[in-house]
């Protein structure tokens, strides 16, 4: 009855603890389980579990983690019933009926002797630590697949327990010679300066912050990297996790960039073309080059950090305005015929071209003012001799009307009118006139009408061809059949 009695109270002790706990009789069979036993096992009765040790195992798989089946005598209840004591027995559970579930338990193992020191009752404490390994899981396939250099050491003894890929790869070293070796074995401080401050903050296990090191290459030669220690734990064991990161990369990057820009910066003042960069929030000014200061008169001093606004630059609103539309919407323009202002008020007809860069860091505009005043005096003088010649067609040739005309034309496309504009009768007779060289005078006298009628028709047929000059009109009427008449 005693007997009873403390069995009993045991089974109350026992039945709300989050650990599982299973008793097992001398005879081999489950005489009790509590409901976290139960729960862990995915089922809610002791029947669904196994009334005996036998038919726990007919229910259930058991394997280490590393994927080795246990045997019949392997199984914790077996171990427990030939009297083995053991702790931290780590083992993946699955139900054999297939249901695709699986559970990771800790067992440790307890005996429970009667009065004469008999095994009276043997018993298996579970827990449950399938999110612990899973998280654990998830941390190990995370550290080999980061790319970034990292070993993991233990504090206890500062034996290499983790290595990834990446710290393999920068010092072109096989796993074997790091893991399982300690900090000092593979001179992971071995070239540092503060050598002996590293050692005692990893002995005390305290944060190393980030410190430049050369560490040894496995064929010879120094690689340097900047290298950071945390501590964290891995499992149950407190350990230190160090991260590398290879600045040879970026020492070469720094080199191949700083030679970029000298490059830049070179072909950026010798240039002949006058040169700006501006930023590309405000446009202000960030550099000019020689040319741009010899050509519109201001230094260095008087620019950086003013807008071209700021200075007039622009002669014009509407040449200002389509140049800031362009850049803010395409970050680009190319070749915009703008009139410009110097410091001394002069003006210059320039093409101006620009481009969105990136320089040190900054996004910013790089614009180029290519001074075509010359070309374009030249231009308006041979415009104006054209006109001159042409004012009085009637004795040149069709030929040569037609190079003049072509030379006097910007494009072709200035002398098409729309398809909807369409010339009246008499709009078309005043047209073959002006082909035929006649002034508004002399074609008010010929149609007998007022000079006033025949020039609103004549501004008529400037809007409806799209055209300003009366040479114009000749060479659109020439081209288009309007033959002058004998």
């Amino acid at each position: 009855m005693d007997h009873l009695v403390n069995r009993n109270q045991l089974q109350l002790i026992i039945a709300g603890l989050t650990e599982g706990v299973i008793l097992i009789e001398p005879d081999q069979s489950i005489s009790w389980a509590n409901e976290s036993a139960l729960a862990m096992h995915g089922v809610t009765d002791l029947d669904q579990l196994g009334r005996t040790v036998d038919e726990y195992r007919r229910n259930f798989a058991l394997r280490y983690r590393n994927h080795h089946v246990l045997e019949q005598e392997q199984y914790p209840a077996e171990r427990v019933l030939a009297g083995e004591a053991f702790s931290d027995v780590v083992v993946v559970v699955e139900p054999r009926r297939g249901e695709g579930r699986e559970w990771i338990h800790q067992i440790r193992s307890l005996v429970i002797n009667d009065v004469e020191g008999k095994p009276d009752c043997l018993v298996l404490v579970i827990a449950d630590v399938t999110e612990r390994f899973a998280a654990e899981a998830r941390f190990e396939r995370t550290f080999n697949a980061n790319p970034a250099p990292a070993i993991i050491c233990r504090l206890a003894d500062q034996i290499v327990v983790k290595v990834n890929q990446g710290f393999l790869d920068m010092l072109d070293l096989e796993r074997d010679r790091v893991n399982g070796q300690s900090i000092e074995a593979i001179d992971l401080f071995a070239e540092a300066d503060n050598a002996d401050k590293l050692r005692e903050r990893l002995a005390e296990g305290l944060t190393i912050p980030q410190t430049e090191i050369r560490m040894r290459l496995a064929k010879g030669g120094a690689k340097l990297v900047i290298m950071a220690g945390q501590p964290i734990q891995v499992g149950e064991e407190d350990c230190m996790l160090f991260t590398f990161a290879d600045l040879d990369s970026r020492e070469k990057a720094e080199m191949s960039l700083k030679q970029s820009e000298e490059r830049f910066a070179k072909a950026f003042q010798l240039s002949p073309v006058p040169t700006a960069v501006m930023k590309l929030a405000d446009l202000s000014f960030v550099n000019v080059n020689a040319a741009f200061v010899s050509q519109f008169g201001y230094g260095d001093a008087e620019l950086i950090g003013r807008r071209p606004a700021d200075i007039k630059l622009w002669g014009r609103a509407e040449s200002r305005q389509q140049f800031e539309t362009a850049i803010e919407q395409t970050g680009r323009i190319a070749s915009l015929e703008a009139c410009l202002t110097c410091r001394n008020k002069n003006e210059v007809d320039c093409l101006v071209s620009a481009e969105t860069v990136t320089i040190a860091g900054t996004a910013c505009v790089l614009a180029t003012f290519l001074d075509i005043t010359e070309r374009k005096r030249t231009e308006r003088d041979l415009m104006h001799a054209i006109d001159a010649t042409m004012s009085d067609a009637s004795w040149l040739s069709k030929g040569i009307l037609e190079k003049l005309a072509a030379l006097r034309r910007p494009s072709a496309e200035t002398s098409q009118p729309k398809p909807s504009q369409k010339l009246t009768n008499r709009e078309r007779e005043v047209l073959g006139l002006i082909c035929q060289g006649l002034s508004d005078p002399a074609i008010s006298k010929r149609l007998s009408l007022s000079l006033n009628t025949i020039r609103n028709h004549v501004a008529s047929l400037y809007r409806k061809l799209g055209i300003h000059r009366r040479t114009e009109a000749v060479v659109w009427g020439r081209e288009n059949g309007f033959i002058p008449k004998a």
